[in-house]
């Protein structure tokens, strides 16, 4: 990828991901009295990609150690018998939703013998939590370890036999999740962001890109939101890629992506552009594709880093990107630092970030992965 300046990153949506609509969707209502309800359960398939026919699909819900109730999808494999199987918990990318890139990955993981089970974590997509459009990096690593307890409970699941898949910002927490959570026996992520890095350090070209001044603008540019938010009662929403200029002046987008690109548009822009907001991804309840997270967001991420304790990751670990991956320094630098001795690094050649997401037929590895799993969870 060409050098970015900070004008060009600006632009930038710095960490997105992952289906457009079909036909009519039914929504049950949310429980208005209950903060941590489902927003929704839209029975009616209603992914970005072709429903498999050799395939169980089940909306499920579940809750997490915060009470709030979760949304997923549980994939099932028809020709299973009577036997229990091993069992993959996916999320990702940051922004989606379980209908575009982590249920692709799911249903075709399910087609190859696993329980797959893609979830929209806390306060996005159909799941619970108030106020929408937040991320944690600890509520969101729970949502893994609560996917692992509903999967263990499944008459189909082996729960000795269950492991992780993150996709690009929830390839961190997956990680974040195998470092804590003894009953995950391998993990494996696809073109990782460290969501803690790039939003306290801001997304470059293979290195960070705010200064230790930047960061310290940019934390003051959150804590004036947040005078603003308490006094207007209200929560303002912007694109958490945030802009630093020569002078020191701090600024976002209003939106996750733009509604059209712009002339000569960022080429990493012009990837999630034509994923999220063009039919191949589009989903209305992704983040990226329709809205914008709180501008407030990223300060607990720049506060508590994900990785802090990669190095006692000692389970199997498989760690997926794209030879032309923009976030590819984050994949290779958590390669660098996870202790397991059973890891390995893929690197797809001519892949960017993108093709990652739903590029099935020649740039996501799914034999790998397959291989990866079916070792490694037996």
């Amino acid at each position: 990828m060409n050098v970015l300046t900070k004008k060009l990153t600006a632009a930038m949506p710095a960490m997105l991901l992952c289906a457009s609509l079909s036909g009519v969707t039914t929504m049950s209502h949310a429980d208005t009295t209950n903060p941590n309800a489902p927003v929704s359960r839209v029975e009616k398939w209603d992914k970005t990609f072709v429903e498999s026919n050799t395939v169980e699909h089940r909306k499920v819900t579940f809750q997490n150690r915060y009470g709030i109730t979760l949304v997923g999808d549980l994939y099932i494999p028809k020709n299973r018998g009577e036997r229990k199987l091993a069992a993959i918990a996916l999320s990702g990318p940051f922004g989606a939703v379980k209908e575009q890139s982590s249920g692709l990955y799911a249903q075709t993981l399910a087609e190859q013998g696993f329980v797959t089970l893609a979830f929209d974590p806390s306060y996005t997509g159909e799941s619970g939590g108030r106020p929408r459009n937040v991320a944690s990096p600890d509520i969101n690593t729970e949502d893994f370890s609560a996917a692992v307890d509903f999967l263990g409970l499944q008459k189909e699941v082996d729960r000795n036999r269950i492991g992780l898949l993150g996709i690009c910002g929830w390839g961190g927490m997956a990680l974040n999740a195998a470092a804590m959570d003894t009953r995950v026996k391998a993990v494996a992520t696809s073109v990782m962001y460290d969501m803690s890095r790039a939003m306290g350090h801001g997304v470059g070209n293979g290195k960070d890109r705010y200064s230790i001044a930047d960061r310290r603008a940019v934390l003051r540019y959150l804590n004036e939101q947040r005078w603003k938010d308490a006094e207007s009662g209200t929560i303002a929403r912007a694109n958490h890629d945030i802009y630093v200029d020569n002078n020191g002046s701090v600024s976002a987008a209003e939106r996750t992506l733009p509604e059209t690109l712009p002339a000569n548009p960022n080429p990493v822009l012009k990837e999630f552009f034509d994923y999220y907001k063009m039919p191949r991804g589009f989903h209305e309840r992704s983040i990226n594709s329709n809205g914008a997270w709180n501008t407030t967001m990223p300060l607990s991420f720049m506060n508590m880093p994900l990785l802090s304790y990669a190095n006692e990751i000692t389970i199997p670990t498989l760690i997926v990107t794209g030879e032309n991956a923009h976030s590819r320094y984050f994949t290779e630098d958590a390669y660098r630092a996870i202790g397991s001795k059973a890891k390995e690094l893929v690197i797809v050649p001519g892949a960017n970030h993108v093709d990652l997401y739903d590029n099935a037929n020649s740039k996501i590895p799914f034999a790998k992965f397959e291989q990866f799993f079916k070792t490694h969870l037996r």
